[in-house]
Parts: C-alpha cells; structure tokens; sequence
C-alpha cells in the first residue's frame, strides 16, 4: 500500500532532514515509526502525503506516485497531523459534512458513520457545537471522526494518542485495529513506546534522518522491550 524509495529531505540544502529512506509498508498492516524529536519523522509523514516536496526518490501509494499522482494518491489517504487545524467557524457536524462532500460520501453511509464515531468518542451532544468553542482533546477526536469515516487505504497518523484522554486512546487503538482487519494500512508515528509494542506488526526506528532499525515487533525487540531497544539505539 506503502513504499517509501530512498526518499532525501533537506530544508538548507545541507543537511538531510530525511536521508535515503526505504521502507513497504503491507496491506492490512499496522506500522510504528518511533525516533527522538528532530528525528525526522514528522518531516517523512510530511513528505508521504504531499504536504512537502523532496530532493530524491519517491512515495508511492496504492501503487501510484504522489509526486505524479498527488490527487489520485490523496483520495485514498487520511492523514491527521499532531496538532490538527480545523476550520474553526464551522460547527462540527458541518465540518464533517465538509469532509465528507470532499471525499464523497453518500449522505445515507455518512450519517451512519459520522453517529458511529460520534458515539465512541462521546461527540455525539457536541455535534453542533462551534469547532472554536471545543477543547484541544475533542478537536483531536474530531478530526479523527473525520478520517475514520472516509474508510481509507491508507491512514497515516503524527502522534495519534497526544491528547486524548485513557479511554479515548484506547477506542482510537481499537479503530485502528478494525480498519486494518478491513485491509487497509496504518502508519504512525509516536512517544508511547508501550503502545507501539502492543499495537504495530511492525516498527522502524530513525534517528538523524535515518533508518536504523526495521522488523517485525519481535525481531526489534528480542528479549528486551521496545523501549529498552530504542534508548540504546539513539543513546549510541
């Protein structure tokens, strides 16, 4: 679904924010890409989907290049950042709705699926609130209400449980795990190695702009745990 071809970044022209990343990412696969801030995994994330252009190699999705194919690449993603911009003068069913429009989705499935999600993340008496008036944590939620109900091949994630509170975290890993099992992909980045543990098939540690480590859960960690794994690999 996924394949990242020696992919090089650099904002300067010096320095490679990203340097000659390679990785595939698996139909059905959730993927945990794990580095220290200033690693360069929000700078690839970026890159994936289209928000940053590239000095070398290629992203391709579903096959097709996002550098060729920008808009066919995008209607099959949702990508939510770490720090979600909303429109903030819509309310949050119109907000929804927009999304929905954009990726078009009938009105008898959306309102099926935005109630779905509404329901998990208790949005549901929220619904006509003013996306300004709603707390940093329901923002969140929502904008991850809006990815879910585009059912999408791929769905890439910066630090998805930054702000949510303990059950909220756990209903996002369980979506997440729903999605995949319908055979679309998961790739995300994140702190909470316990999560990442638990919850990827796969994981890759980049430190400095690159790969360091790519496996399966089990094979990064051995007999360790993952964050036993990650500290003596960036702490080198």
């Amino acid at each position: 679904m996924l394949e990242i071809k020696n992919l090089t970044k650099s904002y300067d022209g010096k320095t490679n924010a990203v340097s000659d990343l390679s990785l595939t990412i698996n139909d059905g696969e959730i993927f945990g890409f794990i580095g220290h801030n200033g690693a360069g995994k929000t700078t690839t994330i970026k890159c994936v989907v289209g928000i940053l252009a590239f000095e070398a190699g290629d992203v391709l999705i579903d096959s097709k290049s996002i550098k060729e194919y920008p808009i066919e690449c995008k209607k099959v993603i949702a990508y939510i950042p770490d720090n979600p911009d909303l429109y903030e003068q819509l309310t949050a069913i119109q907000y929804l709705n927009f999304i929905s429009d954009i990726y078009e989705i009938n009105k008898e499935e959306r309102k099926e699926l935005i109630l779905k999600y509404a329901k998990v993340f208790k949005l549901e008496d929220n619904l006509n609130d003013l996306v300004s008036s709603l707390s940093h944590g329901m923002k969140q939620k929502l904008a991850l209400i809006s990815a879910f109900i585009r059912k999408p091949k791929l769905l890439i994630l910066d630090e998805p449980f930054v702000g949510l509170d303990p059950k909220a975290s756990h209903d996002v890993k369980e979506l997440m795990k729903e999605l995949c099992a319908s055979g679309s992909s998961i790739f995300f980045s994140t702190h909470v190695l316990e999560v990442a543990e638990k919850l990827c098939d796969r994981v890759g540690i980049i430190k400095n702009g690159e790969l360091i480590t790519l496996g399966t859960v089990e094979e990064v960690k051995g007999d360790k745990s993952l964050e036993d794994v990650f500290l003596e690999q960036v702490d080198e």
